[in-house]
């Protein structure tokens, strides 16, 4: 056997089996060498060299039984490499099988190691991993549920997930949501990111997968800040031709801040809400930003603290969106900015214009405009106000009558101040304002103001404006002076402006504002009519009058060309035509009735 090559377990022989049995073992079976439960523990090989030991030991057959061994040793090999293959087959066979795993946002932890976890919009109570304690989970968190809907793994915050914007602060935390896509509003809680935070309405905030937990703050909404004003230095000086207003605003406004104490002790209810109602171009919106300035600077010069101001102008139709609740919820916001910055120190100020296309009156009916919603939603924020607060409502309109009558009541908006187009002496001080003794001017800046007033304001042929037709039969003719207007004032001073500036590039020279520029401009101003209603519709110039529009049957514009008739060349002509024209027609009549054709 030196010369065989040693084959894998020839080295380690089974030993030969001690046995009691009296004779030559190897003569003997293996069923009486071993027990039957040894002999099936054996391998294959084991029971080879086993049988190998019974063999002499020169006998010629243990080189066939040492060639069977190899062929044996390398079909086990084989066959362990088969087992192994398909075990990995099996395995991976069972995870192609087995069902998906599921991926949750952790709500809350309950008691007896449990958890509340919502899986696909739907709410579980689930049991919890022993090797997960429960202390390491955190709401809003993602977590892995096995088939059992077990928890077995935390996978921490979610990076996605759709992006909402704040309506409101709830106050045991929650957050309500609003959708601009038309969806319902949501609830949601808070994540453990968030607990902490100081949430306001108008931020963007990132919700999970389910929209259960808000994750955390993305940022504000663009418009939650567009309609901020930046209110300039506008004096009660600076406002001509409104003295009336201005007291009243005064006595309304700027009194109840600086003598606070004064009326608590006389339990004198604080109006919360005031209303600017005239014609349009008076002066209403700067009104309301001097008002915001010189409570400012009274409030600083009698306390030693300034309150930055916080101006809103909001124009009605700004707010009116198509989607469902989406105009409600942009007055809410509206008012909830004004709180939040009345409770940081500023004197906040909601302006808003054109308030009768926005809190019009309601009507009755099937089919209910937009403004069956806005008016009790402004209602109730405005019912939500405190007195003295630092919040101030100023509404501007030049149709109050069209405005809901609960906006208007006692308790709401309390103050109806008029703004009215200035008198003779009122158009004198806003000409002075706008033509002051710094600019070029060919005359004194007053002289040029009291000249203008009187060319602006004459009752002539020339300055007819308007022929109002009553119910009751009468006419009354209005002149420009009776639809003069700060903003009509500050336009033809710009036309004059422009005037005497193209006359100075002409000239090389700098030539200086004359009266005839201004005169000029304010012929230009009322022909172009471009402050006034292009057409002859009756409602459309109401909004320019102060008359009661029951009384009204018909407005008429008087143009330019019916004060100043035609040339007598041109009558004649059109006259000729029209007779040229009347005799045509009696010849093709007359022939017709006789039948003369030819």
């Amino acid at each position: 056997m030196a010369g065989q090559k040693k084959q894998p377990g020839t080295s380690n022989p089974l030993p030969k089996p001690e046995t009691s049995v009296p004779g030559d073992p190897t003569s003997l079976p293996l069923a009486d060498l071993l027990s039957r439960e040894d002999l099936d523990s054996l391998s294959t090989l084991q029971l080879l060299d086993l049988i190998a030991t019974k063999m002499p030991a020169r006998s010629s057959v243990l080189l066939d039984l040492v060639y069977l061994r190899d062929r044996i040793t390398t079909m086990e090999e084989m066959n362990d490499q088969a087992r192994e293959v398909i075990e990995k087959l099996d395995q991976a066979v069972e995870k192609l099988r087995s069902p998906a795993l599921r991926i949750g946002t952790f709500l809350a932890a309950l008691q007896d190691n449990q958890a509340h976890v919502c899986l696909g919009g739907t709410d579980y109570v689930c049991k919890l991993d022993p090797d997960l304690p429960l202390t390491s989970l955190q709401p809003g968190q993602r977590v892995l549920c096995n088939e059992a809907f077990a928890v077995t793994r935390s996978l921490g915050f979610d990076q996605h997930g759709p992006i909402v914007r704040v309506d409101e602060t709830l106050s045991d935390g929650r957050l309500r949501i609003g959708q601009e896509s038309g969806v319902m509003p949501l609830v949601v809680q808070r994540s453990a990111l968030l607990a902490k935070e100081k949430l306001k309405s108008g931020m963007e905030v990132r919700l999970d997968a389910n929209q259960r937990v808000a994750l955390e703050v993305i940022g504000h909404g663009k418009r939650i800040d567009r309609t901020l004003d930046v209110v300039g230095e506008v004096p009660w000086s600076e406002i001509g031709g409104q003295a009336e207003a201005v007291k009243s605003i005064r006595d309304a406004i700027e009194l109840p801040f600086l003598h606070r104490d004064l009326y608590k002790r006389f339990d004198h209810r604080i109006p919360k809400g005031f209303l600017l109602h005239g014609p349009p171009g008076c002066g209403k919106t700067l009104l309301g930003k001097a008002t915001a300035y010189n409570l400012r600077q009274q409030l600083k010069q009698q306390t030693g603290v300034d309150h930055p101001e916080f101006f809103l102008h909001i124009k009605g139709p700004e707010v009116l969106n198509m989607w469902v609740g989406e105009s409600e919820r942009q007055v809410r916001d509206l008012f909830q900015q004004c709180r939040e910055r009345a409770a940081e120190g500023y004197l906040a100020f909601l302006f808003m214009d054109e308030a009768e296309s926005l809190l019009g009156v309601r009507h009755g009916g099937r089919f209910n405009s937009m403004s069956s919603t806005l008016v009790p939603m402004f209602c109730a924020e405005m019912d939500g106000l405190e007195a003295l607060s630092n919040v101030v409502i100023i509404l501007a309109s030049n149709r109050a009558d069209l405005i809901d009558p609960a906006i208007l009541r006692p308790g709401r908006v309390d103050r109806k101040i008029k703004v009215a187009r200035p008198d003779k002496e009122g158009a004198r001080a806003i000409y002075e304002i706008y033509l002051r003794d710094t600019l070029p001017l060919a005359e004194p800046g007053g002289d040029l103001a009291r000249k203008m007033v009187e060319a602006h304001y004459a009752k002539t042929d020339e300055n007819a404006f308007l022929e109002v037709n009553y119910r009751s039969g009468r006419k009354e003719t209005f002149y420009r002076g009776d639809f003069a207007s700060g903003a009509i004032i500050a336009a033809v001073v710009e036309r004059a402006k422009a005037a005497a500036i193209q006359r100075s590039i002409a000239t090389a020279t700098e030539s200086p504002i004359t009266y005839e520029d201004l005169l000029a401009a304010l012929r230009q101003e009322y022909a172009e009519g471009s402050l006034f209603p292009s057409n002859d519709m009756t409602e459309d110039w109401l909004k320019l009058t102060d008359l009661d529009p029951e009384h009204v049957a018909r407005l008429t514009p008087i143009r330019p060309h019916k004060a100043q008739g035609y040339s007598a060349q041109i009558v004649e002509t059109a006259h000729g035509y029209a007779a040229h024209f009347i005799r045509d027609w009696t010849r093709i009549w007359i022939c017709a009735g006789f039948g003369c054709w030819s």
